[in-house]
């Protein structure tokens, strides 16, 4: 079984997924393997290279994140055409790492990915749990996290997916505004839910 996991920014996906890790439960990041697939010497990254030229590489020859982003937010078509490169290579590999992690004997497995909904890896999954914190508590979180005033907060929280429409597609909800004791209890009874779900397939 496969859980999906999602939610806004600084909601604390992370932290909920080292909360499952604990009581063995293994994840794959989507924002890493994201990484992995532009990675020096990966064919996504010589495309991106011809097509944006070397002021998208570091002199390392790794991928310029910053640059690539200032092209792609700047021009939709960019971005479209970035998203075809990237995307099938991430979805195959988000697949090669949930079948390994299956394969190994894990009672169920989650996917941790910001753009669940999205990016349509949602399909790849048989629940969603949406973590999800009051939208003042991620101003301030995203804020302190990423280094940014109030107002660019604000602006990045509104670019993501509504958190209405989040909840309303989510099968599960784990509110993180509260302590850590809180969500290791939530996410204790949901580790004990999905066991039973799993083993009743």
């Amino acid at each position: 079984m496969i859980i999906g996991v999602t939610g806004g920014i600084a909601s604390g996906k992370s932290t909920v997924a080292r909360a499952f890790a604990a009581l063995g439960v293994p994840w794959v990041d989507a924002d890493d393997v994201a990484r992995e697939v532009v990675a020096p010497d990966e064919p996504a990254l010589a495309e991106i290279a011809e097509r944006f030229g070397r002021q998208v590489l570091q002199e390392d020859g790794s991928l310029n994140r910053r640059a690539l982003r200032d092209i792609v937010f700047a021009e939709p078509s960019e971005r479209l055409w970035l998203e075809s490169v990237t995307h099938p290579r991430i979805r195959q590999r988000i697949v090669a790492h949930l079948e390994r992690l299956q394969a190994e004997g894990a009672p169920y497995v989650l996917l941790v990915s910001p753009l669940l909904f999205e990016s349509g890896q949602n399909e790849m999954v048989d629940r969603c749990l949406v973590i999800d914190v009051p939208e003042e508590l991620q101003f301030a979180r995203t804020a302190a996290r990423d280094d940014v005033d109030d107002k660019q907060a604000r602006a990045i929280v509104a670019a993501q997916m509504p958190r209405k429409e989040r909840l309303a597609r989510a099968d599960d909800v784990l509110d993180n505004s509260g302590s850590e004791q809180d969500l290791a209890a939530r996410v204790t009874e949901l580790d004990r839910c999905y066991r039973e779900m799993a083993t009743n397939r």
